[in-house]
């Protein structure tokens, strides 16, 4: 049985929390010069992976 429409939409949202939350600690751990741009990236990533979570089963 193959992936269907809900579950793309959970690994995707998963994914994209991921990379919000590895954009956030780098921006707050490595390069604190630039930590706002890293921040507000991760955060608009953390964003995008809620609309997709909200879309699973709507679609």
């Amino acid at each position: 049985m193959g992936m269907n429409k809900n579950s793309i939409f959970a690994w995707a949202s998963f994914c994209m929390l991921l990379i919000g939350i590895a954009l956030v600690l780098l921006g707050v751990l490595k390069y604190q010069d630039y930590a706002i741009g890293f921040s507000t990236v991760g955060i608009g990533f953390f964003v995008m992976s809620w609309a997709f979570n909200a879309l699973k089963g709507r679609v």
